[in-house]
């Protein structure tokens, strides 16, 4: 997959501590893709826009979407 371009930010909620962060890259058409902060190179997760969505919202609700 061609990362190039993929513009990689983290969440405004997620702390300085060296806690457990992810980043998120959405600017890419047709996928969204996610990285562990402590370790850029360890691999990279990719979803479907639509997957993606529904697993934030459910993150934000506390309840799965259809």
């Amino acid at each position: 997959m061609d990362m190039t371009g993929a513009q990689w930010r983290k969440s405004s909620k997620s702390g300085n501590n060296g806690g457990n962060c992810v980043e998120v890259a959405d600017n890419l058409p047709g996928v969204v893709l996610v990285r562990d902060t402590k370790d850029r190179d360890g691999g990279t997760l990719s979803f479907q826009p639509a997957a993606w969505r529904g697993f934030v919202e459910a993150a934000k609700t506390g309840r799965p979407t259809a």
